[in-house]
């Protein structure tokens, strides 16, 4: 007998706290949720203590390193929306139970000199900043991807297939001027070149995304149908005639106010104080934490905030994301795993419910990006799982309390040494083999 009952937890499935306190994970799937302990069952005893799904990072740029890093925090999958973890390039990591897993968009589509043409040098050849070395296995270098480049609808009609093939899960357009990262002047996707590439996603059944810092560059994404907005405007205040656009278009939004707030010169420096934080990063993450993007310091914070929370109200579905990349100063005020906690707490800070939040880092981006193996606590699920001290449902710093991760059944011990009972329930050895 492999399962392992985890007994005794408030258990929030994606949705609710619901009545149940046991849930019984075997193999790589929830077995079933309440109902008594199996015999023979591996018994881990969570009072005091409530089960999550897994977290769900819906904006990344991701190594393996930062795959590692992110399920110590209990972040069992990320959504990378610019890098190297198409399906062709992620089997080291699917089967792999001490990374997060992983989906990806490969390359957005843009006009050519488009962003993110101007992070990576005058001829768009230079290393990516995610090509670490551990990027995705069998990675060469930048210039062996084909980026995008698209300059006419028909062009980016073309390209969709072409991702489609090369493995993106989904499909993204980036529309952006460059007003927002201090280089204004940016070619910039047209209206009729965006929705001629949505209508072939569409077409093929592929999720499409948009990267959107500005309110033009919202409206352009939904005028074009699309699926997703990757990042909240912080250009101005947002106006009712803007989140009615939204909220009528069905699009979902991932706010990355972390982001927001980086890019507006406000480093995450409270967080990288936190003991349960601190503990788990390196010297070159914590000075990371500690620093910002500053790209747009005339930005204002509540007015981000607000919009959070106006979109919230008017019905849009929110998704925890936030942007995280790599170790460096200039790429400040985010970290992998860590900064998912974060954007939680800023989306309370915003006027969301702490279930309000948890739902929009579990069951709102499975549902979102027909990832329907996760995302909740359900019989026949993948067991992703986060066991935490407290009650961040009412508390949302909670989730920080990480007191042990499961990927796909399989335990990650993260945090403080798990509660698990000395003898199993039946009386059979309770060793974390597995």
């Amino acid at each position: 007998m492999n399962a392992t009952a985890i007994v005794n937890a408030r258990v929030f499935d994606g949705e609710q706290v619901v009545d149940a306190t046991t849930v019984v994970v075997d193999g790589p799937r929830i077995a079933s949720v309440g109902g008594p302990a199996p015999d023979g069952a591996r018994v881990v005893d969570a009072s005091g203590a409530t089960l999550l799904p897994g977290l769900i990072d819906s904006h990344v740029h991701t190594s393996v390193g930062a795959l590692e890093l992110a399920l110590t925090f209990g972040v069992t999958t990320e959504l990378e929306m610019q890098g190297m973890f198409t399906r062709d390039r992620r089997g080291h990591v699917t089967g792999n139970d001490r990374l997060a897993d992983v989906r990806s968009a490969g390359f957005g589509i843009t006009p050519p000199g488009g962003h993110p043409s101007e992070l990576m040098g005058d001829d768009g050849d230079d290393e990516a900043p995610w090509e670490d070395g551990d990027a995705a296995e069998g990675t060469a270098s930048w210039s062996d991807v084909v980026m995008p480049f698209s300059a006419t609808p028909a062009e980016a009609a073309a390209f969709v297939p072409r991702l489609e093939a090369s493995g993106s899960d989904y499909i993204k357009f980036m529309i952006d001027d460059g007003t927002v990262e201090g280089a204004p002047g940016l070619p910039v996707l047209d209206d009729a070149t965006i929705a001629a590439g949505v209508a072939e996603a569409h077409r093929r059944h592929l999720t499409t995304v948009a990267h959107t810092l500005t309110v033009d560059a919202t409206m352009s994404a939904v005028s074009a149908g699309i699926d997703g907005l990757v990042h909240l405007f912080m250009d101005r205040p947002h106006t009712a005639p803007v989140i009615e656009a939204v909220a009528a278009s069905g699009a979902f939004v991932v706010p990355c106010v972390v982001l927001n707030a980086s890019m507006m010169g406000l480093p995450a420096t409270a967080l990288a104080a936190d003991p349960r934080v601190a503990a788990k990063l390196d010297d070159a993450w914590l000075a990371t934490l500690r620093s910002s993007y500053d790209r747009y310091p005339q930005g204002r914070l509540d007015d981000v905030l607000a919009s959070v929370k106006a979109l919230h109200d008017a019905g849009v579905d929110l998704l925890v994301g936030t942007d995280v990349s790599f170790p460096l100063p200039v790429l400040g005020g985010m970290a992998h795993g860590a900064s998912v906690h974060h954007e939680l707490q800023l989306l309370v800070t915003a006027g969301l419910t702490p279930v309000d939040a948890l739902r929009a880092a579990t069951s709102v981006p499975a549902r979102r990006f027909a990832l329907a193996d996760r995302g909740m606590i359900r019989e026949g699920l993948r067991a992703d799982l986060l066991l935490v001290d407290g009650d961040p449902t009412e508390r949302i710093s909670d989730t920080l309390n990480v007191r042990q991760v499961w990927r796909r059944g399989a335990p990650l011990f993260a945090g403080a040494a798990p509660a698990a009972s000395q003898a199993s329930h039946a009386g059979t050895d309770a060793s974390t083999s597995r």
